[in-house]
């Protein structure tokens, strides 16, 4: 009796990358020390205690175990709504957010709201790998579009006007970036606004990482600011790495009228409320743990400070860009492509990352290393390893 057929679309969809990287690193055999794990993008450093002690207190009542509001419980909303008006020095209203059980579905549900089977997303290149899958598993098209190290990573406004085709539904920047950790300045970001503007295009950012740009970094971009932000804007953010709660799934999409009428569909579909208990306690975190956050956000940078100088005496590869979590080696000429060098250094040296072609086409010379969630003392043995590789290849 043959087997009843499965989705074409999800079977044609890639496998998730990070599973693939730790099937490499069960062959490891401990030889060169620890596995440094530098794959997946999660804070190396526990949430505070008093988040611990609310949320515990919180998932123990009979509200956080009854549904909730679609788009989020009110006094969440609202705290977002402050936090973000003080970031982006402009005023921000609760009615302009829904939360999310995660940042991941939230950019699939506000997808599902901007574009259809057959439209296209442009996406630039090296993109976020769970952007491109919910793309190819809801039959939307993605257009990628190169961006390259010589220019920092950072998108060329014009050449992205000339890449829009008359069925682009939307553009998509991660910023800070993830994989390459790039930021895209405030007046790219505006360019690139005005361009999906007058073409009539939906400009999506996704800034999970804004909490660890440098404390002296300014406003990312003003795009709230601007008065009809809601016609053709839409920000996602996470909560799991300012707050490091990944487990417990709470993001958000910042938008509002008739893309938000239309969102709440889906929303209902899809999660129909995000989980209550991490609501309870972020809506104290937000403005309890401020100083916590700006602690990290130097921890962090002292992370990027101690890779940058470790790599110093690992030559060959080549830091093409680096910020808030991640950073972008290019692999010494020697060693073939990206993905068979990532098999290599996690199978035989204990080194995980993320090689390039995982995050779009022309990445082949490409590592992604997420240094935010390695101590120090951890960062400190990776150039030995990276050189391991290298003399093993000679």
């Amino acid at each position: 009796m043959p087997n009843p057929p499965l989705s074409a679309r999800v079977h044609a969809t890639a496998t998730p990358p990070i599973p693939t990287a730790r099937a490499w690193a069960a062959r490891y055999d401990g030889a060169a020390g620890p596995m440094l794990d530098l794959t997946q993008a999660v804070p190396g450093y526990p949430p505070h205690p008093q988040i611990l002690a609310r949320l515990a207190e919180a998932a123990g009542s009979a509200a956080a175990a009854s549904y909730g509001p679609i788009d989020g419980d009110p006094a969440f909303r609202e705290a977002v709504a402050e936090d973000v008006s003080r970031f982006y020095g402009t005023s921000f209203h609760a009615a302009d957010v829904a939360i999310t059980a995660g940042c991941n579905l939230a950019f699939t549900m506000a997808i599902t709201v901007l574009a259809g089977t057959g439209d296209e997303v442009l996406l630039p290149t090296p993109w976020y790998f769970n952007h491109r899958m919910a793309l190819e598993l809801l039959g939307i098209r993605t257009l990628p579009f190169a961006t390259h190290a010589e220019n920092g990573f950072i998108p060329d406004p014009a050449r992205l006007e000339e890449a829009l085709t008359p069925h682009t539904r939307a553009v998509v920047l991660v910023t800070p970036n993830n994989p390459t950790g790039a930021v895209t300045p405030p007046a790219t970001i505006a360019a690139i606004a005005e361009i999906c503007r007058r073409r009539g295009v939906w400009l999506v950012l996704d800034e999970t990482y804004r909490d660890f740009l440098p404390a002296d970094a300014g406003a990312p971009h003003r795009l709230f600011s601007d008065r009809g932000w809601q016609d053709n804007v839409v920000q996602l953010y996470s909560f799991s790495k300012s707050y490091c709660v990944p487990g417990h799934r709470v993001g958000a999409v910042l938008g509002g009228g008739a893309f938000r009428a239309e969102l709440l569909k889906v929303m209902d579909s899809l999660q129909i409320c995000a989980p209550r208990a991490a609501q309870t306690a972020l809506s104290w975190a937000i403005p309890g743990l401020v100083e916590w956050r700006n602690a990290n956000r130097a921890l962090m940078q002292a992370r990027a400070n101690a890779f940058q100088h470790g790599m110093r005496v690992a030559p060959g590869w080549t830091i093409e860009a680096i910020g808030t979590y991640f950073a972008y080696l290019r692999i010494p000429d020697s060693l073939g492509d990206a993905l068979s060098a990532a098999e290599r250094l996690a199978a035989q040296h204990g080194v995980l990352t993320l090689p390039g072609p995982f995050f779009g086409p022309g990445q082949e010379r490409h590592l992604r290393l997420a240094f935010a969630n390695a101590p120090e003392p951890a960062l400190a043995i990776l150039p030995d390893r990276l050189n391991a590789l290298q003399r093993a290849n000679a």
